[in-house]
């Protein structure tokens, strides 16, 4: 989850790509234009290869100061992590 937050913070869109399940990646990725201000992970599960994290993300766009509040899913495949999905709340 920390790594994807950074790809975000540095725009590093193949990065994002490689850790997104082939089952629910977009084909292709565009990053809005946002200056990301923090990460808080509230909560974090796992079992066995499958995880789930809640995070807010802090980030500032055209419209000022916001935050993004997400319940992510996650799976571990050959050893390797993968983001699934995520619940947003944008309030």
């Amino acid at each position: 989850m920390r790594s994807r937050y950074s790809a975000y913070v540095r725009g590093e869109l193949q990065y994002l790509l490689d850790t997104w399940h082939p089952s629910t990646a977009p084909g292709d990725l565009e990053l809005a234009p946002v200056k990301w201000l923090g990460l808080e992970v509230r909560h974090a599960v796992q079992t066995g290869d499958a995880g789930v994290v809640e995070f807010v993300a802090r980030y500032r766009d055209a419209n000022g100061a916001q935050r993004m509040h997400e319940t992510s899913r996650f799976v571990r495949e050959a050893q390797r992590w993968y983001y699934i999905d995520g619940q947003v709340d944008w309030g």
